[in-house]
């Protein structure tokens, strides 16, 4: 059982301009803060048993300099490592490149924050979905994480399957409207913002679009 009361307001959203290898970049940015301590978020956010039980099968080598694969997504390299805190990794997708970067804080001993930092050149398919073209699929992937963490036992079911239905077409709905505030906040201009959003949420929903621009 998927719940989600809450969820879209205990992320934390930020869009950042960023640079990578000397050229400009955006910045996708997620926090939240978890019921659980530093060693046990670690585990779940970098173990293959873990990672298949809230996002998505992996393989690979899961280390520093080592490749990995998601099943059905992206793959990559471990780029940067600093257990039970920090990695970096390449996203690979076909023949586009960008980044991720995952940070824990220890809040007290009970309650661990992770940030997560997906980086990207600007590009067609930004100008035309924004942020929430990442930023949707991690809201839904930290979703999955907070179930999993809350409840022993959970295991993740296919998100095609839970995004078909009333409850997930509303959560994806909802964090693309989150993701276009983020990107106001950011510095772009609201009309386009909105717009961006509204062709991620049907994408996402199967809703009709708004025409390109």
């Amino acid at each position: 059982m998927i719940e989600t009361e809450g969820q879209i307001e205990a992320v934390a959203r930020a869009v950042e301009e960023r640079e990578v290898e000397g050229q400009p970049a955006r910045a996708v940015v997620l926090a939240q803060t978890y019921a659980t301590d530093l060693d046990d978020l670690w585990a779940a956010v970098t173990t293959a048993e873990r990672i298949a039980r809230w996002f998505t099968v992996v393989s690979g080598d899961l280390r520093l300099g080592g490749r990995y694969q998601l099943e059905g997504n992206a793959g990559g390299t471990v780029t940067a490592c600093d257990p039970p805190r920090a990695f970096d990794a390449t996203w690979e997708m076909g023949d586009a490149v960008s980044w991720i970067e995952v940070r824990l804080t220890t809040v007290d001993d009970d309650h661990t924050t992770l940030e997560l930092t997906h980086i990207a050149r600007p590009d067609d398919h930004w100008d035309l979905f924004g942020p929430g073209a990442v930023g949707v699929g991690w809201d839904l992937g930290l979703l999955g994480l907070a179930t999993h963490l809350a409840s022993d036992g959970f295991e993740r079911p296919e998100a095609d399957q839970w995004l078909a239905t009333p409850g997930g077409r509303q959560f994806a709905a909802d964090s693309g409207r989150a993701w276009a505030e983020a990107h106001i906040a950011g510095g772009e201009d609201a009309d386009t913002a909105r717009a961006a959003s509204d062709r991620t949420i049907a994408a996402f929903t199967g809703a009709e679009p708004p025409p390109d621009p």
